[in-house]
């Protein structure tokens, strides 16, 4: 049986450490589900890539923890089409049932309640991450997940839950984290960081990165961050992949877009000036707000139809729809 939640003095580590690592957020087996339905969804893409001509083998033996790095060394374009097809960047998706039972799960709703101190809860984007043993672009600079987001969503809390499918170790490439580094502004970030993720220069990182924990986790537990913790990712030397994924939760008072949808806004991401009178643009307008727990109002929260609906609906516009904040490119020669 796990605990109900979280305690008082854990609730304290999170709001004054910008970090908490939960080792028992799930059963092991609970996360089998969706191991098992993006082992299918793989398969499915490859599949249609090899009737493309695009791929030779399925490697499908390989199983669900080497299949897509046997892959990538086959065919480097295959590999990057697969990858895109499940992060779900403009255009694609992973949207199976399971997967919307982990967002959903009533374990992890009732530990962001509790950090958020609200029964009104809303899900945002959510990115599957595959990071392949030896393979650069896996390796994440430093970076603020407030980066990412629009400017007046700085102050607001959003939380990052990061749930690993395996072991997450030093080894395979967990995160690194700089503690106590969460509650100034959001250091300056540059574009042009590896694989063209935002960066935080090295002259701009909050505090020493010698001091940054390592977030090791086991499979079953999960890492909650606040949207302004500075981490970055390590490169996996393994010999298997680091599945996880990253799921945004927020209060409902938090800025967000629920109950809009992209046709109503403009080329800036705004609707009718009227409509939001006295309302902030959601924190990142390119992804689909949902309710997922109210006490309040039950009737709002989303079921997995609607859910599938308003994800395909959001990854078909064209990134250009919404504005979030701009960073300069990294300077020449900088670190980061």
């Amino acid at each position: 049986m796990h605990p109900p939640s979280l305690t008082p003095q854990q609730i304290r580590f999170f709001h004054e450490e910008g970090y908490l690592i939960v080792p028992d957020v799930f059963a092991p087996a609970e996360l089998e589900p969706v191991r098992q339905s993006l082992h299918g969804e793989i398969n499915r893409q490859a599949r249609l890539l090899q009737a493309e001509g695009k791929l030779k083998e399925l490697h499908a033996s390989a199983g669900f923890d080497r299949q897509l790095s046997a892959i990538m060394r086959d065919s480097r374009e295959a590999g990057d089409a697969l990858v895109r097809a499940l992060m779900g960047v403009r255009g694609g998706g992973f949207y199976s049932p399971e997967m919307f039972n982990l967002i959903t799960h009533g374990r992890l709703l009732d530990l962001i309640g509790a950090l958020v101190s609200s029964d009104e809860i809303v899900a945002s984007a959510y990115r599957i991450r595959p990071k392949l043993p030896n393979f650069g672009r896996g390796v994440v600079p430093w970076h603020q997940d407030s980066g990412y987001l629009s400017g007046h969503c700085d102050q607001h809390l959003i939380i990052t839950c990061w749930v690993p499918f395996v072991d997450a170790t030093p080894e395979n490439g967990c995160m690194q984290i700089l503690p106590r580094t969460h509650l100034g502004r959001v250091a300056p970030h540059c574009m042009g960081g590896n694989a063209d993720f935002l960066v935080i220069p090295d002259a701009d990182l909050p505090a020493d990165p010698r001091g940054a924990i390592t977030a090791a986790c086991p499979r079953g537990g999960a890492v909650f961050m606040t949207n302004r913790t500075p981490h970055c990712s390590t490169p996996n030397v393994s010999d298997h992949i680091r599945w996880s994924v990253d799921l945004r939760y927020k209060a409902l008072d938090v800025p967000n877009n629920v109950g809009i949808e992209p046709a109503t806004l403009d080329a800036a991401g705004h609707a009718d000036p009227a409509f939001y009178e006295n309302v902030n643009v959601a924190c990142y307008p390119p992804d689909a707000d949902f309710v997922v727990r109210s006490a309040a109002h039950p009737e709002r929260v989303v079921n997995y139809p609607e859910y599938v609906r308003l994800r395909e609906l959001y990854d078909r516009t064209l990134p250009s729809f919404a504005e979030v904040r701009q960073w300069p490119p990294l300077p020449a020669g900088a670190a980061g």
